[in-house]
Parts: structure tokens; sequence; C-alpha cells
């Protein structure tokens, strides 16, 4: 008998504690001075991290999920880190390409997108999930847009 495969939804969470940890390496540079690593992906006011918890690792990926209450932008870049429990010395390298970028321009606009770079996006993160438990992501908040004004979830056939 084969295994049952249904869809579902999972939402990106935000990381708070290492979002905080990566902000007070922003903070210890200023202070001190001090230059980056070569390389590496300073946390901006504007960028948060958050995390995708794969319940199963056999997923195929269906669609993206974006709500923006607000015009706005938010871009979600992908890490490459197999597990990541201290983010602070991220490296640009460990980027994954392409970000999704998802935007609203105008209140009644809907969220547009570009689908290509999406859909790929979706699919290297379902490739990832083979190996991985969680993900975690970069997300920028662009031209007024914010935590609070986006909503933000991936689907997946598992």
């Amino acid at each position: 008998m084969a295994p049952e495969t249904s869809e579902m939804e999972l939402p990106f969470n935000e990381d708070t504690q290492l979002t905080k940890c990566m902000r007070i390496r922003v903070q210890t540079l200023q202070q001190k001075n001090g230059k980056p690593q070569e390389g590496e992906m300073l946390l901006r006011a504007n960028d948060y991290i958050y995390r995708l918890d794969f319940p199963k690792q056999k997923l195929r990926f269906l669609w993206w999920k974006v709500h923006l209450k607000t015009p706005g932008k938010v871009m979600i870049t992908g890490t490459s880190q197999h597990w990541t429990p201290d983010l602070t010395n991220l490296m640009t390298r460990q980027l994954l390409e392409p970000s999704a970028v998802f935007y609203k321009k105008d209140a009644k606009d809907k969220v547009e997108c570009n689908e290509a770079d999406a859909q790929e996006f979706g699919e290297r993160i379902a490739e990832l999930a083979k190996i991985r438990k969680v993900m975690y992501f970069v997300f920028t908040f662009l031209d007024g847009a914010d935590p609070s004004t986006v909503e933000y979830s991936i689907g997946f056939r598992g």
C-alpha cells in the first residue's frame, strides 16, 4: 500500500531569539567600531529571522500564500546552513538564490511576485527538506511592509 500524501500548509515562524542575537552582533560591532568579517551578512533594522519546521522530509512544493495588508514588499531569502543554532556570523555566500519577493503597490492591488523565482525557491525548499527538519530564512520588509502587516505560509504535498 502506498503512503498517503496530502496537502499541508506550513507557517513561517519568527525566531525572535535568533533575530535578537544577530542584532546584538551589529550593536557590538558598532560599539567597538569593529568591522564585520569579510562576507558577513549583518542584520539590518528591517531584517528578521524566520524558521520553517518540516514535519516530513519528502515534500513537493505547491504554492506560496502571502498576504500584505498594506502596500509594501517582503523579500524571503533562505540560508544554506544545515543546522543553525546561531546565525550571528551568517555569510552572504550562505544565502540561497533566488529570493522570493512579494509586493503590493496599492491597497486595492493583489500581491504580486516574480513567479519563476518564487517557484524555483519553493522547489529548492522542498529539496532541502529532504535532509532537514528546520530551515532558516531572512525576511526583509521594504516599502512600508513590516512583520505585523504580512501573513505568510508555504504549501506542500507530502
